[in-house]
């Protein structure tokens, strides 16, 4: 029985190797990972259909984020990179110390909680609705390659040296006041046991003191009215902060600040409101634009780069730059 299905086996290979061969290199193509990843102008994502708020105010606007789109660097992707107008290549090293996508997209999940938990707190702050912070969790989401350290991707830090964590700035300003070659010790909880860590101080190309260590911030809070905001499998980052908090804050506000208008925009967001940088604002331009959009709100950082693709392309979007997730928020009020 087993020596006919091996001759019949045969005879297929022998009869069909050709097609076989090129069956092979077809699937290698599509499938083998080059260090590489292809940026190209994404959509739009109405935020009215993925927050989940109870509050009776009606909108008639709507109020959208929008995204890049990243490919894995395949052969097929990488060619095409060359020939299509805004599918941008670059070396997965100049994006990020991550080695392949998948990495890429975990990192990224991880700033996406973070601006998730910003989005919330500023919007509840600018409202008329109480929110309580009831914790924050400092999780780790990098090492360096310099770093000497015991520290593990995973841990979430309580303190440097005994002084109590709260953010990554904090713990950058203190390990500037120590000196190279000083061991510092951290004390983390990782799988709900608590453990010390050791990381010695280095001093990086740019002069400052490190330690090699990044983390996030996310924050557990107990909000007056409910808000959940439902992403998918495949999104990732946070550069969708500023309008997330802009559309929970008009769902908790009885004004409708959209007064009819199609809002898109992009920006990182503090707790505290602050807008931040963000990359691939040519990309999310585009997207607004392709959406039909009134308004494209943008980080001050990235103000020039988006009207230079405004003025490049002759786009009609109005293009608004905001600092503070109230600067946006008085742009619509005032409209």
């Amino acid at each position: 029985m087993f020596n006919k299905i091996y001759e019949k086996v045969q005879k297929y290979i022998k009869e069909n190797y050709k097609f076989l061969i090129f069956l092979t290199i077809l699937i290698f193509l599509f499938y083998y990972e080059y260090p590489y990843i292809i940026y190209k102008s994404g959509g739009t994502i109405n935020l009215e259909d993925r927050i989940e708020i109870d509050t009776e105010y009606s909108q008639e606007g709507d109020i959208s984020m929008s995204y890049v789109t990243a490919m894995k660097g395949t052969a097929p992707f990488i060619l095409l990179s060359f020939v299509m107008p805004d599918w941008d290549l670059y070396p997965l090293e100049e994006i990020t110390s991550e080695e392949s996508y998948d990495e890429v997209l975990e990192v990224g999940k991880e700033y996406l909680n973070e601006g998730i938990d910003n989005a919330i707190i500023a919007a509840f702050n600018e409202s008329d609705y109480s929110i309580t912070i009831t914790k924050e969790i400092n999780k780790v989401i990098y090492l360096s390659n310099q770093a000497r350290t015991t520290v593990e991707v995973g841990d979430e830090i309580l303190s440097v040296n005994n002084q109590k964590v709260n953010n990554i700035e904090e713990v950058k300003s203190y390990v500037n006041t120590l000196n190279e070659n000083d061991k510092v010790i951290i004390e983390v909880i990782n799988s709900g046991k608590n453990y010390k860590r050791e990381a010695i101080i280095y001093r990086d190309l740019d002069d400052s003191l490190k330690i090699g260590v990044a983390f996030k911030t996310t924050y557990e809070y107990e909000t007056e009215i409910p808000v959940t905001i439902k992403m998918k499998d495949n999104e990732s980052g946070s550069s969708g902060g500023l309008m997330m908090s802009l559309a929970i804050y008009n769902a908790l506000t009885e004004e409708d600040i959209t007064k009819g208008l199609n809002i898109v925009g992009t920006g990182s967001i503090l707790s505290d409101g602050t807008v931040e940088e963000i990359g691939g604002v040519k990309y999310k331009v585009l997207a607004a634009e392709k959406k039909g959009a009134d308004i494209f709100f943008c980080p001050e950082e990235n103000y020039k780069e988006a009207t230079g693709i405004k003025e490049k392309r002759g786009l009609s979007v109005e293009i608004v730059k905001v600092a503070t997730l109230k600067d946006a928020i008085s742009y619509l009020e005032n409209k």
